[in-house]
């Protein structure tokens, strides 16, 4: 997979720390590779050579490296598994989590930085990398679910999914717009479909955390015991799918609606995700 090279080469061109083999423990360690794939898918949608899209699928996927291993700690979830194997606080210790999560936030901005395409969409990725991944995004998503405890409604939580989930999955879609020249408007449509797209997902993350063991979906299956409110236990599981599939398929429209976009590959990835069972 392309983008396991392209993270190789950039974790290894910093300095040998006990930091740095905690990032790469964590950023090395597998998992799905959604929102780096979806980027290359995009660019590729528009007929650009994805190579122009490297220093970003590289820095998407370290922000959402860094969000693991924050979410995990005791202070957050406090998991003890994620992608299959021990959260980077139980593998070295919290310290050392906290700083591998700081470092590949700050490296990931540095990477995209040097990113080979003109100045002007280098700044405007930034933008949304930063914009989705922040107070207004990622992190505000963070903090709303950690007061979930005093909310129960559904719309609570469907918030909760879109700034958590969906900023951090629309970024990628949006970045793969910008590379594209596409205007403003364009960049924006992007933007809500991935906001459809994290909630699909964070719903059928919370169908599978009921119907898989910790071992079987390779993470902590820690909503019951944090007592959180989900899509299932509001909605119910039934309802719950329904709503899932709608959204996929909603996705899926709209992304064909484009008369520019070679969409096959896009839809391709969407199919995998509607049938993922981790």
């Amino acid at each position: 997979m392309r983008i396991e090279t392209v993270l190789e080469n950039r974790i290894n061109a910093l300095q040998d720390s006990t930091v740095k083999e905690a990032m790469r423990y964590s950023l090395m360690a597998g998992g799905k590779r959604i929102r780096p794939n979806l980027l290359y898918t995009i660019v590729k949608g528009y007929g650009l050579d994805e190579a122009c899209a490297d220093d970003f699928a590289c820095a998407i996927e370290m922000i959402h490296t860094y969000s693991l291993i924050h979410d995990d700690l005791p202070a957050m979830d406090n998991d003890d598994l994620r992608r299959g194997r021990p959260t980077c606080h139980k593998q070295f210790d919290e310290a050392t989590a906290i700083l591998a999560g700081d470092g590949l936030l700050t490296y990931a901005f540095q990477v995209a930085s040097h990113a080979n395409c003109p100045s002007d969409k280098i700044v405007r990725c930034i933008q949304v990398l930063s914009e989705m991944a922040g107070s207004n995004g990622m992190v505000l998503g963070q903090d709303l679910d950690m007061h979930e405890n005093l909310h129960s409604d559904w719309e609570y939580v469907r918030k909760v999914h879109k700034y958590k989930t969906g900023c951090l999955l629309s970024a990628p879609l949006m970045m793969g717009a910008i590379l594209a020249s596409k205007e403003a408007s364009v960049v924006e449509e992007w933007h809500q479909i991935g906001i459809a797209l994290g909630l699909a997902f964070q719903i059928q993350d919370d169908i599978l955390d009921v119907e898989l063991t910790s071992e079987e979906f390779g993470k902590s299956n820690s909503d019951e015991k944090n007592d959180k409110k989900t899509s299932v236990s509001l909605l119910t599981k039934a309802k719950a799918e329904k709503l899932m599939m709608e959204l996929y398929d909603s996705v899926e429209q709209k992304v064909t609606s484009f008369d520019d976009f070679q969409a096959s590959e896009f839809i391709e990835m969407i199919e995998k995700l509607k049938n993922r069972r981790k």
